[in-house]
């Protein structure tokens, strides 16, 4: 039997911490490749209208946040989506999309473990997480679209019709990411003590 101050010791905490730094950095860089897959290969809706484009990319965020935390939430999100716009074209977002999507992959994988805390039902805390967190990505994109409009406004971008459709990209993504986090969660429990 091992002795508990064995156990305890700094440099088993040290390989534990060592551990789980190695976890999250090689969660953060399979999920940021999910993210940019799904955003760019399950064809991406082009919006001529807004500049935009509509996709399910949301929907990887919102996993990598809900079952990894907010860092790999963040990182994910935000290079992941970024490197989508590049790929399909609409590198003047990339800027955007970068600090937009890792700040609401933060925001929903923070939110996530926080609201456990209070509330027992870990559904209610993640459709409340993703809610805040995607409406953090709406009201982001509405600021960066009114200042592209301002900068570059042979873009031909209206800011205010893309409010809808990222509601809309942020309820698909919230409807498919909360069963997949049960279905991780069930067929992987162990992962519920790395966040």
């Amino acid at each position: 039997m091992v002795a508990e101050s064995t156990l305890n010791s700094p440099k088993t905490n040290y390989k534990r911490h060592e551990q789980s730094a190695a976890f999250k950095i090689a969660t953060a860089a399979i999920f940021t490749a999910l993210v940019f897959v799904v955003t760019s290969q399950i064809p991406p809706i082009p919006i001529p209208a807004t500049g935009g484009y509509f996709n399910v990319g949301e929907t990887t965020i919102y996993v990598a946040a809900l079952v990894f935390g907010p860092l790999v939430g963040a990182f994910a999100g935000g290079v992941g989506a970024a490197l989508s716009d590049v790929y399909l074209g609409y590198s003047f977002f990339a800027p955007g999309t970068l600090a937009i999507k890792a700040i609401e992959g933060a925001i929903v994988g923070f939110l996530n473990i926080k609201l456990k805390k209070y509330v027992h039902n870990h559904t209610l805390c993640a459709i409340i997480a993703v809610l805040v967190g995607g409406l953090s990505m709406v009201l982001g994109y509405f600021l960066y679209e009114n200042l592209l409009a301002v900068l570059m406004p042979s873009l031909n971008i209206y800011a205010i019709g893309e409010i809808p459709l990222n509601i809309g990209q942020m309820l698909v993504g919230l409807i498919i990411a909360v069963p997949i986090m049960h279905a991780i969660l069930r067929f992987f429990p162990q992962l519920k003590s790395q966040i």
